[in-house]
């Protein structure tokens, strides 16, 4: 017998002997790794994992576990639930690099790999740069400035000039310059949604926490008052995509009949330094200039990412300026209701789920078949239809996204609308189009879930994720 299976023996019996030992059960799992027994390991580093606090090269070896049985999505969790961490060293962001590249992540993945071969310049890998389309050499040097003709140019230094430098050069080599006191972008437009909470079939449980904690206290403020409370404050929506947080946000503000200010990245980031804090402020400015309104801010995970990830000191000064809008620190956010939605809360700095800021963060689950019903009886309302079991299709699409559904009826229609073209007749839905259409789609909250599992179950000291768990009857 080898010395590494007689090692291996004698782990196993020992762990069999003493069972709640994590420590042995680690060391015997790393034992089947280098035996490339790589699913009997992840059944040990599972068990490992479930501790209070788990130690950080745990949850690597889980990840690599994971990684090595095709569970990506799930490695790519516990990989970023540790990333920031003490022991977060290169080797973990070389395999978060490869876990990324394995998704299609190309960008990210070549963020990760570069942090790891600056962390631990032995890691680089000449074939991983090469799918990343990275150099092996260093990159070259930053050009010199071309010379240029300054003689038309007013070049006298005033001191009581505010200017902002940053690191960008441009296509001659010079780099940007831009004032600090300048204007970054014109206001965005104010919508006045015409919809409200009719129009978004079930979640029952999230719309009576935005009418307790947003539409009563503008309805009824005078009853808030003599509790203290004013209108106002945030909420955060989370969850699987296409589950209709924007949509519920947008019937939010038609429901208060309030202005809708959507904010997308690109309406906050700025290439210049200091503007995108200014931007931030200019559009939480906007909207207490027109109040009632609800400001909402998609995906805000990018915008709030933890700071204990960045390693730019300019994504950490527009998280700390957020913060301070949120605050009302300069000024009074009455009557400025902010929502946000996010499909990664785990990226979220956690000073944003401070009482005051977001202190209201619901879970937004896929539609249960009572919701699934209303939500089908909402879009094909004014369709042709006939004797169409509406029951019979709901119970059929359970895990589907209101994005799912609207996907089903677009292909029942659609298929209605080539034979209409082929026969010259209207001919309406009826129940079996539309379970023809269920087969050919497929749930896109089956990957969201297989994330948020993992997060739900090593990273979830806080209790954050306990509704995910109750949503997969692990709670």
């Amino acid at each position: 017998m080898s010395d590494l299976s007689e090692l291996l023996q004698n782990l196993r019996e020992a762990v069999a002997a003493r069972p709640d030992d994590l420590r042995l059960r680690q060391s015997l799992a790393r034992t089947l790794m280098k035996q490339g027994a790589w699913a009997e390991a992840l059944e040990h580093l599972k068990v490992a994992a479930v501790d209070a606090n788990p130690d950080v090269s745990v949850r690597v070896d889980l990840a690599r576990c994971l990684s090595q049985t095709g569970s990506v999505s799930a490695a790519l969790a516990v990989v970023e639930s540790v990333l920031g961490q003490p022991g977060a060293d290169g080797p973990l962001h070389l395999l978060h690099a490869r876990l990324l590249l394995r998704t299609g992540d190309l960008d990210g993945a070549a963020a990760a790999y570069q942090l790891a071969v600056r962390a631990q310049p032995a890691l680089a890998d000449p074939h991983l740069a090469e799918a990343l389309n990275i150099p092996a050499l260093p990159p070259a040097p930053r050009p010199a400035a071309k010379p240029r003709d300054d003689s038309d140019r007013d070049t006298s230094f005033d001191p009581d000039d505010d200017f902002d430098f940053d690191d960008d050069v441009d296509d001659d080599g010079r780099i940007r310059v831009r004032r600090g006191d300048e204007e970054p972008d014109a206001p965005l437009l104010l919508e006045r949604p015409n919809i409200d909470f009719s129009d978004v079939g079930g979640m029952d449980q999230v719309k009576d926490q935005i009418r307790i904690k947003i539409i009563e206290p503008m309805k009824r403020p005078d009853l808030y008052q003599t509790y203290g409370k004013t209108a106002g404050g945030g909420i955060l929506m989370y969850g699987p995509p296409g589950c209709g947080k924007t949509l519920l946000a947008r019937a939010t503000a038609g429901q208060v009949e309030a202005h809708f200010l959507a904010v997308g990245l690109h309406d906050v980031l700025d290439m210049y330094l200091g503007n995108s804090e200014r931007r931030l402020h200019s559009l939480f400015e906007q909207a207490r200039r027109h109040t009632p309104c609800v400001l909402f801010f998609d995906e805000v995970d990018a915008l709030a990412a933890s700071r204990s990830d960045l390693r730019q000191s300019a994504g950490r000064q527009l998280i700390n300026q957020f913060l301070a809008e949120l605050d009302g620190v300069t000024s009074d956010n009455q009557n400025v209701l902010i929502l946000a939605a996010t499909n990664a809360p785990w990226h979220l700095d956690s000073a944003f789920r401070r009482p005051g800021r977001f202190d209201r963060i619901l879970f937004v689950p896929p539609p249960d078949a009572p919701a699934r019903l209303a939500v089908l009886r909402v879009m094909l309302a004014g369709k042709p239809i006939e004797q169409v079991d509406l029951d019979a299709v709901a119970r059929k699409t359970d895990g589907f996204s209101g994005a799912d559904l609207k996907a089903v009826v677009d292909l029942a229609v659609e298929e209605k609308l080539r034979q209409a073209l082929a026969s010259g007749q209207v001919a309406a839905l009826v129940t079996r189009d539309l379970l023809k259409a269920v087969k050919q789609v497929k749930p896109s909250t089956r990957d969201w879930f297989a994330s948020a599992r993992n997060y739900a179950l090593y990273a979830n000291d806080s209790g954050l994720y306990d509704d995910v768990l109750a949503y997969l009857k692990l709670l």
